[in-house]
C-alpha cells in the first residue's frame, strides 16, 4: 500500500509531465479556501478530466488514464489507491506555457511543495522586472526555490550563465530539478538555509518565502516570528551583503497589517537604514489569505497583504 509519505521516483515524475505536455493539459491552482469549495461540490466527487486527477486532486478510476501510464506512475509511487479508486500524490500547473508539479491538494504534510495564486503573481513580477530591465546576468539565485517557478522565469527572461535554486526540503529540491529538465532550463538545486551553503555574490535574487504563522510550522508555509514575517525579514537582511555591484533582490512575501501599519514595511526601513541601497516597497495585493484573520495567531490583524520588496546595489552589473 502506498503512503502520502513514500518518496515518488522520477521515472515516473518525468513520465507523467511528458504525457501532459504532449495532450496541452492547462490547469491553473487557485487558493486552498477556492479549491476545497469547488471540490466540495456534488458533481466533482470523481474525476472524470485529467484536470479532475492531476489539478483539482480527486479520486479516479483507473480507465480514466491510459493503462500504459497508469502502470509507470503506479509503479513509481505516483498515484496511490484511495477508497477503492485511485488518487494522485502530486498536482500540475502551468505557468507561463510550463508544466510545474507540486503537491497534492490538501498540502498536510510537512514537506508540501507549494503552488498557487502567489506563485503567479511572484513569477509576474520577475518577468516584469526582467522586462522592464533587460540583463545579462552572471548569477541568479531562487531562494527557497519550491517547484523552481522563479528560476524558470529567470532563465526564460535573461541571459544567465549560473543559477542557483536553494531550499530546505528535499521534496521541493527534487520537484524544483525536474521542472526545471522540464522546462528545458539549466539550473542547479542545493540545499541550503538562504546563503548556508552557498557562496558568492549575486546579480539577481529573488525569494517567495512562507509568511504566514501556520500553527502545523510546514516549511512551505510557517515564516516564523509573531506573525510570519520572520522569514521575509532574514532573507532581506542576509541578502543586502550578497548582491554584486548593479545586482537586485526581488522579495514576493506578505505582511501582517495591524491598526493600519505594515509592519513588514517598518523592519525592511530598520533593515536598510544606513545602508546604499536603491529600494522600493509595494502592494501587490491589499488582501490575501483572509481565512487566517479567523484565527486566534491573527486576531489583531486587520488583513494580510502581498508585497514587492525590489532593492538594488549601485554599480554597474557585470556581464
Amino acid at each position: 500500500m502506498q503512503h502520502d509519505s513514500d518518496p515518488m521516483s522520477n521515472a515516473g515524475l518525468k513520465a507523467l509531465v511528458s504525457f501532459l505536455r504532449e495532450t496541452r493539459y492547462e490547469f491553473v491552482t487557485p487558493t486552498p479556501a477556492t479549491h476545497n469549495r469547488i471540490n466540495n461540490r456534488p458533481a466533482h466527487r470523481r474525476a472524470e478530466l485529467l484536470t479532475d486527477i492531476f489539478g483539482w486532486s480527486r479520486p479516479f478510476e483507473s480507465a480514466v488514464l491510459p493503462a500504459s501510464l497508469f502502470d509507470v506512475l503506479k509503479d513509481g509511487g505516483v498515484i496511490r489507491e484511495k477508497d477503492g479508486g485511485w488518487i494522485s500524490g502530486v498536482r500540475a500547473s502551468t505557468l507561463h506555457r510550463q508544466t510545474l508539479l507540486h503537491s497534492a491538494f490538501p498540502t498536510l504534510s510537512p514537506d508540501a511543495v507549494f503552488f498557487g495564486p502567489d506563485t503567479y503573481r511572484f513569477a509576474n513580477a520577475i518577468r516584469s522586472n526582467l522586462r522592464a530591465e533587460p540583463r545579462t546576468l552572471q548569477r541568479a539565485l531562487d531562494i527557497g526555490c519550491g517547484t523552481g517557478a522563479g528560476a524558470i522565469v529567470i532563465s526564460k527572461q535573461a541571459t544567465c550563465d549560473e543559477i542557483l535554486m536553494t531550499d530546505i526540503n528535499e521534496t521541493a529540491l527534487q520537484f524544483a530539478a525536474l521542472n526545471a529538465d522540464a522546462a528545458g532550463v539549466e539550473a542547479v538545486p542545493l540545499n541550503s538555509d538562504l546563503f548556508a551553503n552557498v557562496d558568492g555574490d549575486f546579480g539577481l535574487i529573488v525569494a517567495n518565502p512562507p509568511y504566514l504563522n501556520d500553527p502545523l510550522q510546514r516549511a512551505y508555509r510557517h515564516g516564523g516570528g509573531e506573525l510570519g514575517s520572520a522569514l521575509s525579514v532574514r532573507i532581506a537582511e542576509a541578502a543586502k551583503d550578497r548582491l554584486s555591484p548593479g545586482g537586485s533582490l526581488l522579495l514576493y512575501t506578505g505582511s501582517p497589517i495591524v491598526a493600519g501599519r505594515d509592519l513588514l514595511l517598518r523592519a525592511v526601513e530598520q533593515c536598510f537604514a544606513g545602508s546604499n541601497l536603491i529600494w522600493s516597497y509595494e502592494e501587490v495585493d491589499p488582501d490575501v489569505f483572509g481565512e487566517e484573520l479567523e484565527t486566534e495567531a491573527y486576531s489583531t490583524v486587520d488583513r494580510i497583504a502581498a508585497v514587492l520588496l525590489t532593492a538594488r546595489m549601485p554599480g554597474v552589473l557585470e556581464c
